[in-house]
């Protein structure tokens, strides 16, 4: 592997970890903050790719589309709160795992009567559609070095808000002692409320920015949601800065891991066959780099101390 094709598959990782970020960000702080297990969070992943894609097609502007998407899916997720999330919190996580799982199972069907079975694609933003010379030999697209600098910049905001602003403070607090925070006279039920609604909206936001780039298609967020899973696990749960951090990790291993295996394969078996080896071992790499953090650090690499941070 030359130096122009590492280049490149460490930026596809750390794009592919900042997607995994904005999942795993509003994910960590439901389970974090709310003790809630939300597997229908890779559902809001969809949801916001789908909506980006609607609105597109009505406007045919992909910023447009991109702010409407992800109003929709701020309101779609204090409805699913409100209505049925609500409902669930004071229940054992084996409910939750099964409600929410329906939910997954119920949308996944939806999207197909809306939007038909088949894939869709959204086109790349007419500003966004060009590529940079980064080196000598090597031209990278400037959308996808854009979705790293909005991931980043999203990291960033959220960080401050949650460490540095009143909002923060309360949803450190609700997470430490709910009980001695609503004695208080602060609003718990309301504050868990926009903690989902601002999980949902930034898992609406990787959709989002994923549309250009990947295919659009039913359950497309049920795989993504297991690594997401492995991200706040590895980062710790609750903690902002540990999901961002492991993000990266988990991206930009398993970017270079389906490289480095496939070639690895190749000196063993034909190409045809290192190219589906070589993945499905690479695909076991975060799993085994998961357990080996675990073994050191049985709470994750940054584990939230009485709450997000």
């Amino acid at each position: 592997m030359n130096s122009t094709i590492l280049l490149i598959q460490l930026l596809n990782g750390v794009q592919f970890g900042v997607l995994l970020f904005l999942i795993a960000a509003g994910l960590t702080l439901v389970f974090g903050v709310m003790g809630f297990i939300n597997l229908a969070h890779g559902v809001q992943y969809m949801i916001g790719a789908y909506l980006t894609f609607m609105y597109y097609s009505w406007t045919n502007h992909f910023l447009a589309a991109l702010v409407l998407g992800l109003v929709t899916a701020l309101v779609l997720g204090l409805l699913l709160e409100e209505l049925i999330f609500r409902h669930l919190y004071t229940r054992d996580h084996l409910d939750q795992v099964l409600a929410t799982f329906g939910i997954i199972l119920f949308v996944n069907e939806l999207v197909k009567v809306i939007w038909g079975p088949g894939t869709l694609t959204l086109p790349t933003p007419e500003i966004l559609s060009g590529s940079i010379q980064l080196t000598e030999n090597l031209k990278y697209p400037v959308y996808r070095l854009a979705l790293i600098a909005i991931g980043l910049f999203v990291a960033l905001c959220l960080y401050v808000i949650v460490t540095k602003t009143r909002v923060g403070m309360l949803i450190r607090a609700g997470a430490s002692d709910s009980e001695t925070v609503n004695a208080l006279g602060v609003n718990i039920s309301r504050l868990f409320m926009i903690v989902f609604g601002f999980g949902a909206m930034l898992a609406g936001l990787a959709g989002a920015l994923a549309a250009p780039i990947f295919t659009i298609e039913p359950g497309m967020g049920d795989n993504l949601l297991i690594v997401a899973f492995v991200v706040i696990i590895i980062g710790g749960i609750g903690s902002i800065r540990g999901a961002f951090i492991a993000a990266l990790l988990v991206g930009v291993l398993d970017t270079l891991g389906r490289t480095i295996a496939t070639d690895a394969m190749g000196l063993i078996f034909d190409a045809s066959a290192a190219n589906q080896i070589g993945p499905s071992i690479a695909s076991m790499l975060i799993y085994l780099f998961m357990a080996t953090i675990l073994f050191f650090k049985p709470q994750g690499l940054f584990p939230a101390q009485g709450g997000a941070r």
